[in-house]
């Protein structure tokens, strides 16, 4: 399984980015990786990680191992938590950087669970949506969901064993139409497959 954990920092992305794609594209990237930076500020991954590398990660899986060259989807792979985890809106978002960029966001975004709601279902509501969502929402879901089972080891072990059995569930199919993004998550479920045992982490 190829790990893309190499993009650190704005400008390890953009030497990787200047490789991969037309220096045309750049630009745009750059500014919505800018921005997604400022939004997000010191949030932190799960595992304590800066949160932008997340955001990095993503973008390396579309620009690198899907070989996406596509500025308003790179953009939006960079943005796709910014609605969701700041205060930032679709509208505002639309503004900044056009309304294909903020439907895709928003076509990844979990919707906030109403008063009265739960948000364990809000959520699996959400993972069943993804199946019929257009093609580039689902490219930015599999490279988002890529970046965070990479490193699955690094969570807790009951939350290893979660979201590896809610991978397989909702994202792993939609993969099956993407050459590469079929071919890296059967490396990954192979790699991670002792998570979907009984007794995996632990627990009966």
């Amino acid at each position: 399984m190829e790990l893309f954990t190499d993009w650190h920092s704005w400008p390890q992305a953009e030497r990787g980015l200047q490789a991969l794609l037309p220096a045309s594209a750049v630009p745009e990237v750059r500014r919505a990786a800018l921005f997604a930076a400022s939004q997000h500020g010191d949030q932190r991954r799960p595992t304590g990680a800066p949160y932008l590398e997340h955001l990095l990660e993503t973008l390396q899986v579309l620009a690198s191992g899907a070989g996406e060259s596509r500025p308003e989807l790179l953009a939006a792979a960079v943005l796709h938590d910014i609605v969701e985890d700041t205060r930032c809106t679709l509208p505002e978002l639309a503004a900044g950087f056009g309304t294909r960029v903020a439907e895709l966001v928003g076509r990844v975004t979990i919707p906030a669970a109403a008063p009265g709601e739960d948000r364990a279902a809000v959520k699996e509501a959400y993972l069943r949506g993804l199946a019929a969502a257009p093609r580039d929402a689902v490219l930015v879901k599999l490279a988002d969901r890529a970046s965070n089972v990479q490193t699955l080891r690094n969570l807790a072990p009951v939350r290893q064993r979660l979201y590896y059995a809610q991978t397989v569930t909702y994202i792993v199919p939609l993969a099956a139409g993407e050459p590469f993004f079929a071919a890296w998550y059967a490396g990954w479920q192979a790699d991670f497959a002792d998570l979907g045992l009984p007794g995996a982490c632990g627990e009966a």
